[in-house]
């Protein structure tokens, strides 16, 4: 039969940090002046804000990412485009999930589930319809990319 193993993540190379974060201070500052109309989604995929807290440095983070809507809470795949290693911002989520995420004008206070294997078995495919280059990043790494459910904080 052949090697049944995904390929690693062949693409360029990534930006250099400093870029990243320049490109997401202005995304945050034109996302709010704009109450989510500029730069609220990416390829005509939604944006949303997550103001999170840093694993390790415990200071407020907010970070553009794109989302699934699925009633009345969001789901957030830690995809970073397929690369080998989880992004930055599941590890904040991992170590505090209370998160709050702005959309559009709206404020909510989530909590952020990662969630385990046979809840991911039904909603890859949800997150894989609603944005299907999911499953391209998956083929990429050889990591499990990582979903979070986000529900009201009750």
């Amino acid at each position: 039969m052949g090697d049944t193993t995904p390929p690693r993540y062949m693409g360029e190379k990534p930006p250099p940090r400093w870029f990243i974060k320049a490109f997401t201070r202005i995304n945050v500052w034109v996302y709010r002046l704009s109450g989510g109309r500029l730069m609220g989604s990416f390829s005509g995929y939604p944006i949303c804000l997550v103001t999170m807290t840093g694993a390790r440095s415990g200071r407020q983070r907010i970070v553009p990412l794109m989302y699934v809507p699925h009633g009345e809470t969001i789901i957030l795949v830690a995809s970073q485009g397929g690369n080998p290693k989880h992004p930055v911002w599941y590890y904040n989520l991992v170590a505090h999930p209370e998160i709050v995420v702005e959309q559009g004008g709206r404020r909510l206070q989530l909590k952020a589930r990662l969630v385990d294997a046979d809840e991911k078995d039904w909603l890859w495919p949800i997150c894989v319809e609603h944005y299907d280059p999911y499953e391209t990043y998956q083929m990429r790494t050889t990591r499990d990319i990582p979903v979070f459910i986000c529900e009201p904080n009750v």
